[in-house]
């Protein structure tokens, strides 16, 4: 079994939607995963994440069985669509929210938010508030808001979709390469097949409710 993730015989979703997944993902390799509005993509994402219990089979997330566990025992982060940011906080006090939670201390986490903010080129913004973001700047804080407590797996749920195309392609990119550099096993989800093939290791697709290469 693999360090990174690895789903052995799961099936996720709803009686009328279900899929069923086979997944091996090594450490540190960044998947995406394909396919139409409504075959389940967002749902095995959840499923991994640990918000929709899985319905059979097991999942397993650097080596531990997570099947059965909360999510904040799971060691996986998520990124979504929206950056979802908590608009009464700081850039900092959002990256800090999870650590703080944790038990970490304040100053420990400051410096932690300072270093992943400086990470995707945010310095300077620490202090100002989320509502000033721009949609890239936002995602970059949704990302290391994410990465923070230092996952063992990083979920992304087509984080870019809402960003025109230019910024998307860019910031894709841009985030595939601090992923590799910190070796976070991720799974990408996207519809669009380009974006899958310039930032991924492997592509999957969902075709006719199963997950297959």
């Amino acid at each position: 079994m693999t360090e990174g993730l690895t789903l052995k015989r799961c099936t996720v979703g709803y009686e009328a939607a279900l899929l069923t997944a086979d997944l091996d993902v090594s450490q540190g390799t960044i998947i995406a995963i394909l396919g139409p509005s409504g075959c389940g993509k967002s749902t095995l994402l959840a499923s991994i994440l640990g918000s929709i219990p899985v319905l059979s089979g097991s999942i397993h997330v650097a080596g531990v069985d997570v099947t059965a566990l909360p999510i904040h025992r799971r060691s996986v982060g998520m990124v979504f669509q929206d950056p979802l940011l908590f608009s009464h906080l700081s850039v900092a006090g959002n990256v800090m929210y999870g650590l703080r939670r944790a038990g970490m201390s304040k100053t420990q986490a400051r410096a932690r938010a300072e270093e992943l903010l400086s990470w995707v080129g945010l310095d300077g913004l620490a202090d100002r508030s989320s509502l000033e973001l721009s949609g890239g700047q936002a995602q970059r804080v949704a990302l290391v808001r994410a990465l923070a407590p230092r996952p063992a797996a990083l979920l992304l749920d087509e984080p870019y979709s809402a960003l025109d195309a230019d910024l998307r392609t860019r910031l894709a990119s841009e985030v595939a390469a601090l992923l590799r550099e910190q070796d976070v096993t991720a799974i990408h989800v996207t519809h669009d097949l380009a974006e899958a093939s310039a930032i991924t290791d492997v592509i999957y697709r969902i075709e006719q409710q199963r997950l297959s290469r």
